[in-house]
């Protein structure tokens, strides 16, 4: 059998892989394993949080009931970023959070993630654990050793203030911003936060009715919020996905900021303050190539990690660096957050902008992107894509015409009988050209033999 939790908690169609008896037999078995007894007596306490999906509402019922017929005492926060919940966690002294949310996905689908105490992702271990206390018959209380579920009425308002003194004395005061919500969990906070900081919003994707959220809109879909920009006269804008938990960036002329770019802005900027740990990045092997170089222009480090947010938070905890992120947007701020917070990325963004007077276009020339193709060949053995000789050498040429130029990366999937082909030159022709040359020796020496 497959193990249950993927990359970031469990994921799959509502209704399909996650029902309602699968999301309390989840939340009984985290009860169990992440509750902890107090000192004082009391139950253990957890904050569950979801994005506006319709689905979301009957999973967190079973989640919420799960935990309270385990003894645990819920803090309902309603709808708020995966953000958000994982700051409340800490804040409250939870034992443990639960988020409800399938992030960027469409709305037929749904996930659930936790949170350890003090608003931390879990080791794949304790995940595990979970997964395998599912199958385990446990005591369950009675009386008054049931636990009671409460509507946490200002928790929007906590995580606001939270995010404004990320930026205090600094305010946004004549800039004005236009903010794409996903129509997600960001649709409450962001306009406000942005609002409350000084700048003049324009709002996009804020309607959530449930069925919308990622529709057109959002981080992945940044067409609405490049118009929205250069109509309105903005001087950038933002973008996250549904969860919030990451941010993508316009400038004024409608041209796009990725998590690359972002990072080195942010990175050069806490450099300059005294603020970079160590002055070291972490970002993945699937960032630009143009942010190494850049950053290693202004005196910062890049420590590379596997793809995937988790990765760089593990890479960040073990150096005790506070600036990592991806390319997809995924920024963690080590001093303020324990994940990937789009709010706090594109309020550190703005704030950037207001302090140095400089366009969001100006700062992102930090970095010059280097162009990058990649190409899925399906149909090979993926297991020997680091070992074939064949590929070694062709790789190995590649990288000698490339230099400091270029770089060549191939990444087997982690599920299907496909090799990612990346590379990055000077100029698309010659990546294009190197990219597809590859491709083909890959597919030639790898292929699989055909079934009978």
């Amino acid at each position: 059998m497959s193990r249950l939790f993927g990359t970031d908690g469990v994921r799959g169609l509502a209704n399909g892989l996650l029902t309602a008896e699968l999301s309390m037999q989840l939340a009984q078995a985290a009860a169990v394993v992440l509750g902890h007894e107090r000192s004082n007596g009391t139950r253990p306490r957890a904050v569950v949080a979801r994005d506006p999906r319709a689905s979301g509402e009957f999973i967190s019922a079973a989640v919420e009931a799960g935990l309270a017929s385990s003894g645990i005492d819920v803090y309902d926060a309603g709808v708020l970023p995966t953000p958000a919940a994982a700051f409340l966690v800490a804040d409250l002294e939870a034992d443990f959070g639960v988020m409800i949310s399938a992030s960027h996905n469409p709305a037929p689908d749904n996930g659930i993630k936790f949170f350890a105490r003090g608003g931390h992702k879990l080791p794949d271990e304790v995940e595990d654990a979970i997964e395998a206390r599912m199958k385990e018959p446990y005591e369950r209380p009675q009386g008054a050793g049931v636990g009671r579920i409460r509507r946490f009425s200002d928790a929007e308002d906590r995580y606001i203030v939270h995010l404004l003194r990320s930026i205090a004395p600094q305010r946004l005061d004549g800039l004005k911003v236009v903010l794409d919500c996903a129509h997600g969990a960001a649709s409450g906070c962001s306009p406000e936060l942005f609002k409350d900081a000084g700048a003049d919003v324009v709002v996009i994707g804020a309607d959530p009715d449930g069925l919308n959220i990622n529709d057109g809109v959002g981080s992945t879909h940044l067409g609405e919020l490049q118009a929205a920009v250069v109509a309105h006269g903005a001087d950038l804008g933002i973008a996250h996905d549904g969860d919030a938990d990451r941010c993508l960036a316009v400038d004024h002329e409608g041209h796009e900021v990725d998590g690359d770019q972002i990072m080195a802005i942010l990175a050069v900027a806490l450099k300059d303050a005294g603020k970079l740990n160590d002055d070291t990045l972490v970002a993945t092997v699937m960032s630009n190539l143009g942010l190494k170089l850049a950053l290693r222009d202004a005196g910062i480090t890049i420590k590379e990690t596997a793809v995937g947010d988790r990765y760089v938070l593990e890479g960040m905890r073990d150096g005790g660096y506070n600036l990592g992120g991806e390319q997809s947007g995924h920024v963690i701020f080590a001093d303020f957050a324990t994940t990937g917070d789009g709010l706090l990325t594109g309020l550190q963004l703005a704030a950037q902008v207001a302090r140095t007077g400089k366009s969001l276009q100006e700062l992102a020339g930090v970095m010059r992107k280097l162009p990058q193709l990649m190409i899925n060949v399906k149909g090979v053995d993926k297991a020997r894509a680091t070992k074939d000789p064949h590929v070694a050498a062709a790789i190995a040429r590649a990288e000698q015409e490339l230099g400091e130029t270029g770089r060549v990366l191939l990444r087997p999937s982690g599920t299907e009988p496909v090799v990612r082909v990346m590379v990055e030159a000077a100029d698309m022709e010659t990546a294009t050209r190197i990219c597809e040359e590859l491709a083909g020796v890959v597919k030639e020496n790898l292929a699989l033999e055909p079934t009978a």
